[in-house]
């Protein structure tokens, strides 16, 4: 389990666009909370965090940590 925290989401609209960028890696399990501005991901299998930051970079939003 990993705890990502993402910075410049808004609204239900910019959780669902990181919830999707993350839950379309195989082995993720995201769920993305506006309020606490973060993701808490499962991995099924082993992906690596670059992979993850990616994802959510590419979708427009910043990466402040993940842990």
């Amino acid at each position: 389990k990993k705890t990502m925290m993402i910075e410049g989401m808004m609204c239900s609209h910019c959780t669902g666009r990181v919830s999707k960028a993350l839950n379309d890696i195989d082995g993720v399990t995201a769920v993305v909370s506006l309020e606490d501005k973060n993701a808490k991901i499962t991995l099924s299998k082993d992906v690596s965090d670059d992979v993850l930051i990616k994802a959510v970079t590419d979708a427009g939003y910043e990466v402040t940590s993940l842990v």
